[in-house]
């Protein structure tokens, strides 16, 4: 889980175990080691109009923008499945990965419908032009719950860079050290590493915290637990997860 963390989000999470240590010293063992710091994704400029206004609009409160998108991956017997993902773009919480073989436009509404019962309605919501996200019935339903939409151009993935960080952390960190050997194994990986993400991973554009952290007192001092509530699931979700299983 922590063969891509680079020192500084080490450190951190030494820290959050009780350790006194300077980010300089785990620097200083961390070369004599010879491991080597994950490689920082180049900056990308933001894409403006002719105008001079910028084409993103940046969240400026938790659920002011979410953002969701698909990733794929495969089974070890070599089938396809996908997840739905779904962050809070002022957070950086991921609000959900949800699993399946296939997922549809229905499925995207269900998703967003219990999310929505649970955590509140967001103003806006970002994704590509995938014909999940712009199918008539997704566009008409989120727009009588108030929810409005923001489609980034065609073959712009800047536009929407959070999620496409996220995926990419998912991906390294995961998807691509693990095998899979069923769909349920899948499912209770991936979101064991979601609520990893959200309650304990150290993220660096929040000062190295996480984005959701749960505290709990060990060492006497606090900690983020992995041991967070289970992430919200609806009817059809647990029926694909009790299907997987036969």
């Amino acid at each position: 889980m922590y063969g891509r963390y680079g020192y500084r989000r080490v450190t951190e999470l030494l820290r959050w175990e009780g350790w006194r240590v300077n980010h300089k010293r785990v620097e200083r063992i961390w070369k004599k080691e010879g491991l080597k710091v994950p490689r920082k994704q180049p900056k990308r400029g933001r894409l403006w109009l002719n105008d001079g206004s910028c084409v993103r609009l940046r969240a400026e409160h938790k659920d002011h923008v979410w953002s969701y998108d698909f990733v794929q991956a495969r089974t070890h017997d070599g089938r396809s499945f996908r997840m739905l993902t779904v962050i809070d773009e002022y957070t950086r919480e991921c609000l959900a990965i949800d699993v399946a073989r296939s997922l549809r436009s229905d499925d995207v509404l269900e998703q967003l419908a219990w999310l929505m019962a649970w955590r509140g309605v967001p103003r806006y919501i970002r994704s590509d032009n995938g014909a999940e996200f712009t199918a008539k019935a997704v566009r008409n339903w989120l727009s009588k719950v108030g929810v409005a939409t923001l489609y980034i151009e065609p073959g712009s993935p800047w536009e929407n860079g959070y999620i496409e960080s996220f995926n990419g952390k998912l991906r390294d960190e995961l998807l691509n050290g693990e095998i899979f050997y069923s769909l349920k194994e899948a499912n209770v990986l991936i979101n064991r590493w979601r609520i990893h993400y959200n309650t304990a991973r150290p993220h660096s554009s929040l000062g190295y915290r996480p984005p959701a952290p749960e505290t709990r007192i060990t060492r006497g001092v606090n900690h983020p637990s992995e041991a967070c509530s289970a992430p919200l699931r609806s009817p059809l979700m647990a029926h694909r997860e009790a299907a997987a299983l036969t």
